[in-house]
């Protein structure tokens, strides 16, 4: 007799991210443990049109309907998840209690907090760990709400668009996954590490340890107060604040290449005078230590909470996690090593058409992949196309 062992391969739902200046979305197909992009695409919005409600939907859906038509997408259920306005975050410290009744607990404190209703709206929550409080040993919970009125918005949005959607998350918990995954030796079980995704209005960070998250915090503070701060040093629009940036730190990177290649950092010609320089470096750097200070109390908090939790290392995603100025300052001022995030490492991408200019490491794409991932990892429902 002969056995034949095949393994199947499984297309895993769209994974689709509604940003405020960019679309992404990408899919995966799984065969065991090699993970293929079988299709991504990417497109930017225009961060200055002001719309009504039913004009953004529609802008939306046009878009969607691009990226959809241009992209070789498999079927058309999606994980999408709800923006950082549409989604209150909080930590809670509860006494010890059962199931049924920390539920009732967390719905009454949700609705008092953000004024929602306790029965009506949506409200859902993770077990981070046991803390101890004076002599009492609570437990802390990381707490999501949102209206159903904006969750039912936001499904519409999907659906117009001609997709199906198959779960809605926390960008907190799509960032997480996405790095999840690779942490299955037994030694990083044991590890805190800290992920961080600098959008373009909010950063979003994440504390985990092993296969769970500890600690969550949203920060009004991303990547477009960088170019609002540029464009009121240099008297310039937001677009030309976000170029001169750009060019600038295009320019350090090819500098860096030749310190690496053993060629003088004064071979690379400049666009920007002294003045104009120093004045983008100023205005980003001064954001940058705001936005560090509040990721510092991030840390600050951890580990007073979780005491004896030692934070291994920092992972930094988004768009924002290209600015080199802001990596330089986070780590000079962090106490642990920072690194870039790559969601796609050690994937197939050849079946993809990345945008030649491209970072490498796809750092803006981790909450898109986290998204995919649902259903891929063990103890999550997988979705037939």
């Amino acid at each position: 007799m002969i056995i034949r062992a095949f393994t199947k391969k499984s297309i895993q739902p769209i994974g689709l991210d509604i940003g405020h200046s960019t679309i992404n979305m990408v899919q995966f197909s799984a065969s065991g443990e090699d993970i293929s992009v079988i299709a991504a695409e990417k497109i930017k919005l225009d961060r200055h049109k002001s719309l009504q409600q039913d004009q953004h939907k529609d802008m939306l859906n046009d878009y969607i309907g691009q990226m959809l038509s241009k992209g070789r997408f498999c079927g058309r259920k999606v994980v999408t998840a709800l923006s950082n306005e549409q989604l209150h975050i909080t930590s809670l410290r509860l006494p010890q209690m059962n199931e049924t009744e920390t539920e009732k607990a967390v719905r009454k404190e949700a609705a008092e907090r953000f004024g929602l209703d306790s029965e009506e709206d949506i409200v859902d929550y993770v077990f981070a760990g046991q803390v101890k409080q004076a002599d009492e040993t609570k437990n802390e919970l990381i707490v999501f709400a949102a209206a159903a009125e904006a969750v039912q918005a936001h499904i519409s949005v999907i659906e117009e668009a001609g997709l199906i959607p198959v779960a809605i998350e926390p960008i907190p918990c799509a960032l997480f996954r996405s790095f999840k995954r690779s942490l299955r030796r037994q030694e990083d079980q044991e590890k805190t590490l800290v992920f961080v995704d600098v959008g373009a209005h909010f950063t979003t960070v994440v504390f985990g340890k092993g296969a769970q998250i500890t600690f969550v915090k949203e920060i009004p503070i991303g990547a477009e107060r960088f170019d609002k701060e540029v464009s009121d040093k240099l008297g310039v629009s937001i677009d030309e604040a976000e170029m001169l940036r750009i060019s600038l730190r295009h320019e350090k990177k090819q500098q860096n290449d030749r310190h690496q290649q053993g060629q003088t950092a004064t071979a690379v010609g400049s666009s920007l005078d002294v003045s104009t320089r120093q004045a983008i470096v100023d205005a980003v750097n001064s954001i940058a230590q705001e936005l560090v200070r509040e990721i510092s109390l991030c840390f600050r908090y951890y580990t007073v909470s979780f005491r004896g939790k030692r934070i291994e290392r920092a992972v930094f995603a988004g768009g924002g996690a290209y600015e080199s100025i802001l990596l330089d300052v986070l780590k000079r001022q962090l106490t642990v090593d920072v690194e870039t995030a790559e969601p796609f490492r050690g994937f197939d991408i050849s079946r993809v058409n990345f945008d030649s200019e491209q970072p490498t490491d796809f750092c803006e794409w981790a909450v898109s992949a986290g998204l995919a991932f649902r259903g891929l990892n063990s103890g999550e429902d997988g979705y037939d196309q």
